[in-house]
């Protein structure tokens, strides 16, 4: 799919509800700021100057920025026309030539060949995929053997708060997407190894229970 900003925007339900909230979302401070920072500090250790990574869902860029002084190129990807519009604007106000954005996502082909990036990320995005075994599995695919995953995922199933309930009325509201799956963290890591995934590990970052935060690798052979 073609990164110019000139591409068509996507007509899905999800992808227009993103681009309607894409200029207010860029503006709304980190929910956890502390946790996140912890977030970028692991991934940051995981990452080698000469690496090219991918940020799956990046949203507008604002974490392939702050990951793209430690490699040597940072590729965002995301299917709102609107969220990579913004996060392109930002590689140029924050002087980040090592980054580029492009639109799509990793629902069919991925718009990447196979084993293109040392390291991929994947920061709240399983939750709003609509297949996450198939994500999993496009994601173990781009990355070069012994390559680093890096998810922060809501793990919603277990949360005292009746989210199923929660999200009916937000989507008549306008104030949720379409696509926003409920399942727990056990089912998260029990899917991210049968992707063949291994030193999977849930470092503490002193963010919420109801958020997984899971670190692993691609085997080497």
């Amino acid at each position: 799919m073609s990164p110019s900003s000139a591409s068509p925007l996507p007509r899905s339900p999800d992808a227009r509800f993103w681009n309607k909230i894409a200029v207010k979302y860029s503006k709304q401070p980190v929910r956890d700021p502390n946790a996140f920072e912890r977030k970028i500090a692991i991934t940051r250790s995981l990452m080698r100057p000469s690496d090219r990574v991918l940020d799956v869902g990046c949203g507008t860029g604002s974490l392939a920025i702050r990951l793209a002084p430690f490699a040597e190129q940072v590729v965002g990807l995301d299917f709102s026309a609107e969220m990579v519009r913004i996060a392109r604007e930002k590689t140029i106000t924050l002087h980040a030539p090592n980054v580029s954005f492009k639109i799509g996502t990793l629902d069919q082909e991925a718009p990447f060949e196979p084993l293109s990036f040392d390291g991929i990320t994947a920061y709240s995005l399983l939750h709003l995929v609509k297949d996450r075994r198939h994500t999993l599995a496009q994601i173990y695919a781009l990355l070069r053997p012994g390559g680093f995953f890096v998810s922060s995922t809501a793990c919603l199933a277990s949360s005292w708060i009746p989210f199923g309930g929660l999200l009916v009325a937000m989507r008549l509201l306008g104030q949720a997407p379409q696509t926003v799956e409920l399942f727990s963290a056990r089912t998260l890591l029990a899917e991210i190894e049968a992707a063949g995934f291994v030193d999977v590990q849930t470092p503490d970052v002193g963010a919420s229970s109801e958020v997984a935060f899971i670190v692993a690798r691609k085997p080497i052979q």
